[in-house]
């Protein structure tokens, strides 16, 4: 039976009007079920067109030679409101083309509303024609795209290049690389997480209906760092503010809990970190807290930063903390116990697995480091791009 309906191209368009209705219907009317959707979608006309032919057939309606005349019908609402498209299109896109302060700029663009501002202007209409012009205008329902990493430098992809250089320069003398970023800040408390997780039906976690930002409400801190080459990250979860200090410090610990147990023979370290935030390149405190950590371990500090707005690179952004959310979806992050236990608790088939900590040290906001101070740290600046890369080496000490 359902051969039969890959002929309907090479047939139907020499019927006219009614024969191809009278046609179709009697086609979809020798199915038991499901006739017509499948005839509408094999001949491709609307399926409430299949369905009248369906009931013309089964009330013996007889195909005459009769059919409208060319052009007859219903017009298009285009034709009888002039300037229809127009006011629609200026709507849906108010920014570019319309009245920028259009309150549809900051409501649903939904059919309805639309709708319902359209005859406000003078055109009423349908939801559904408003819908149907829409397609016809070539929109479509769409989310947004996460594609835009600001204003590209013009050495950007020179920058990662280099990065790939230092990166396997390191690994092939067998010196740890390390990628290291601050995750976003978590309520702490029975808040909503956004995601879902298998529960018995019916019974989902009841948490609070609200989570304004309050500043009596804890907050969870988190702050990576990634092994690039032992794919193994430690995370330290902070009580206090995300500052360049409490990066560092968060080194500090990965390279004492993890990283000088791993690379008992190291000499150097590589980290690669984005371009702002608390290891921002700009940052004196950043540095002057790095040059400290070198002076304590007695390692060579090479940092290498990714562009302004090529975060989303930086390889600890999917290769830990995307897990990280992942395992936590869907449930309140009711104390910062639980962070650090779900944190712990990530896992994946190709071998991750994390340490995390609570540091519970009070962090100052607004240290303010000199210039000269840092020009005294010895920091050397790279011939390419020394502002994103530089090299910090252990002063030697006196005895």
């Amino acid at each position: 039976m359902r051969c039969c309906l890959f002929g309907f191209e090479a047939v139907l368009p020499g019927l006219d009007e009614h024969q191809r209705r009278w046609v179709v219907g009697g086609f979809a009317d020798m199915f038991p079920y499901g006739g017509i959707t499948a005839v509408a979608k094999a001949s491709g006309m609307d399926r409430g067109t299949v369905a009248q032919g369906v009931s013309e057939v089964r009330a013996g309606v007889v195909v005459t030679g009769r059919v409208r005349r060319q052009g007859a019908g219903r017009k298009p609402v285009s034709e009888t409101q002039p300037g229809y498209d127009d006011m629609l299109d200026s709507l849906v896109d108010p920014g570019s083309r319309g009245d920028p302060m259009c309150r549809l700029r900051w409501t649903t663009k939904s059919t309805r509303n639309l709708a319902k501002e359209m005859g406000e202007r003078g055109f009423p209409t349908s939801h559904t024609t408003v819908a149907d012009r829409l397609a016809a205008m070539d929109y479509s329902l769409q989310g947004t795209s996460k594609t835009q990493e600001g204003k590209n430098h013009p050495d950007r992809d020179a920058q990662f290049r280099y990065i790939a250089a230092q990166v396997a320069g390191h690994q092939a003398a067998g010196e740890p690389v390390i990628s290291v970023d601050a995750k976003k800040k978590e309520l702490v408390g029975n808040y909503d997480n956004a995601g879902q997780e298998w529960r018995p039906k019916g019974e989902p976690v009841e948490v609070k209906d609200h989570d304004f930002p309050d500043p009596k409400v804890p907050k969870a801190v988190p702050y990576g760092v990634y092994d690039l080459t032992k794919n193994e990250g430690w995370m330290t979860v902070g009580t206090s503010a995300d500052t360049a200090e409490f990066a560092v410090a968060s080194i500090q610990r990965w390279w004492e809990n993890m990283g000088s147990q791993a690379y008992p023979e190291a000499r150097k370290l590589l980290i690669t970190a984005d371009a702002g935030g608390s290891n921002a390149y700009r940052s004196r405190l950043w540095k002057t807290k790095l040059a400290e950590f070198t002076q304590k371990t007695g390692l060579e500090v090479t940092v290498c930063h990714f562009p302004p707005g090529t975060s989303k690179w930086n390889k600890i952004e999917h290769r830990m903390f995307s897990q990280v959310t992942m395992n936590w979806r869907g449930r309140p992050l009711e104390s910062h116990e639980v962070v650090v236990n779900l944190i712990a608790a990530t896992t994946t088939t190709t071998g991750l697995r994390i340490r995390a900590e609570l540091g519970e040290t009070t962090y100052a906001t607004g240290i303010k480091i000199t210039k000269k101070r840092v020009d005294g740290l010895g920091i050397v600046a790279h011939k390419f791009h020394g502002e994103w890369n530089y090299t910090l080496q252990p002063k030697p000490t006196t005895k």
